[in-house]
């Protein structure tokens, strides 16, 4: 009877070392709304992954799911992570309007020409003043894309009077603000759908970086782009972020949880800006193959647009202030981290 027992008792506990094993295996849902081939999961999220699992000895990796296989739309993917309805998310926080205001300062016109600048200080002003807008998440990473320029079918936007009475697509809600302030007319829709809506004259343009138009082809559909100048930041640029369910990241293994440390956070986010700067020119050349025509706004005319849309800037700082928070030190905080990292 006692050698029965004792063989129960080793018989449990290789069992129980077994599901210790394999309770070590941790495979990440990881949900996106890019199409496979473009650029942020190939050369942003893929190594990322591939990171992971070799420090992991394979024991950790992802699962990709892109343009949004599992369901729902670009902008519930926050929420599906803090769900725990996937694990990652990779997507805009502006695309859920409104909802994350403290980081929407990256997204206000005119800020930086360099996305590696921008994520170097995104992820700093996150930490200092934005951790409690993301409750339930893990951020791993903030990016802001490479320059943000125009776009059009038939007429090649020059100075600021050229866009009365335009239709634009934009990304965000800073974005459309933007477009009213200067005067064109925003119109929301999601990227997937701005090819057609060039082709059937619903929209006569869209603000879009170069790294995003080849992915969906859109150099096809318009004929004019508007660059802006060098010596001025971009028109606009758009907060990227990849977000772990806070749940998951403490239900992993100590080991586990210190590999994910080491690969997120600002070094992560400095090279994925990194990564977008070196995109523009892969991203533009397509377009110059088929001839279309690009035109430099110079830096005196995007003077006066810099100053149209001087509200924007005094409506955040308003409503951060409205919040209890000093609106027009965070402002100011988010400027000099830009320069501190623009090289």
């Amino acid at each position: 009877m006692t050698k029965l027992l004792k063989l129960c008792g080793l018989a449990v506990a290789a069992a129980a070392l077994s599901v210790g094993a394999a309770a070590q295996e941790v495979t990440l849902k990881v949900h996106h709304f890019w199409n496979p081939q473009a650029m942020p999961p190939v050369r942003v999220l893929q190594p990322w992954c591939d990171r992971i699992a070799a420090e992991s000895k394979q024991r950790m990796k992802c699962q990709i799911f892109p343009a949004m296989q599992l369901g729902g739309t670009p902008a519930q993917l926050v929420d599906q992570a803090k769900d725990g309805v996937v694990d990652i998310a990779f997507t805009l926080p502006g695309y859920t309007a409104g909802r994350f205001p403290i980081m929407e300062v990256f997204e206000l016109p005119f800020m930086t020409n360099s996305a590696e600048a921008g994520a170097r200080a995104a992820w700093d002003f996150y930490a200092k003043y934005a951790q409690k807008e993301f409750p339930g998440l893990r951020p791993l990473m903030f990016s802001v894309h490479d320059e943000g320029y125009l776009h059009t079918s038939k007429k090649q936007v020059k100075t600021m009077a050229d866009l009365k009475g335009l239709k634009f697509r934009a990304p965000t809600r800073m974005t459309n603000k933007l477009l009213a302030t200067l005067g064109a007319t925003p119109v929301a829709m999601p990227l997937p759908a701005v090819a057609e809506a060039v082709n059937k004259g619903v929209i006569d343009g869209f603000l879009l970086p170069w790294e995003v138009i080849p992915s969906v082809k859109l150099q096809e559909m318009v004929k004019f782009h508007s660059e802006t100048e060098p010596s001025r930041p971009a028109l606009y640029s758009a907060l990227f972020i990849l977000a772990m369910n806070q749940a998951k990241y403490h239900s992993l293994p100590a080991d586990l949880k210190a590999i994910i440390d080491r690969n997120s956070g600002a070094g992560f986010s400095a090279t994925a800006g990194k990564i977008w700067d070196e995109s523009q020119a892969v991203g533009r050349k397509p377009a110059v193959d088929r001839g279309n025509t690009f035109y430099t706004i110079p830096a005196t005319e995007l003077d006066h647009w810099i100053k149209a849309s001087a509200p924007l800037y005094d409506e955040w700082v308003s409503n951060m202030n409205k919040a209890g928070l000093p609106g027009k030190q965070m402002l100011q905080d988010a400027r000099d981290l830009l320069v501190k990292y623009k090289k």
